[in-house]
């Protein structure tokens, strides 16, 4: 089995820390709006109705359905339908990441 020196290492390894990287990076800039921290926190206490959080976010509907959408998209809010409604609550890697905050 042949052991890799520093900086002879396969491309898959470095593409690997890229991508770990990347969806770090989308966490942290999801997270750094105001408006979508304070999402976050209230979607943290359970499954919301996007119709719900306008008033607690202090934004119109069509700004907090875009700040949804970029959480959604760095994998820390999931979406589910209900009829019209649509139901947001933390995916597994928002819980983990809630947790982490919770502890600074």
């Amino acid at each position: 089995m042949r052991k890799w020196r520093e900086g002879n290492r396969p491309e898959a390894l470095n593409i690997y820390k890229f991508l770990l990287i990347l969806m770090k990076t989308k966490i942290i800039s999801a997270l750094a709006d105001k408006t979508r921290l304070r999402l976050f926190e209230k979607i943290s206490n359970g499954e919301m109705c996007a119709c719900a959080l306008p008033p607690y976010a202090k934004v119109s509907q069509p700004a907090v359905s875009q700040h949804l959408k970029i959480l959604l998209d760095a994998g820390l809010v999931q979406v589910r339908r209900d009829g019209v409604k649509r139901l947001y609550s933390l995916s597994a890697l928002g819980k983990k990441v809630m947790r982490d905050i919770s502890r600074w």
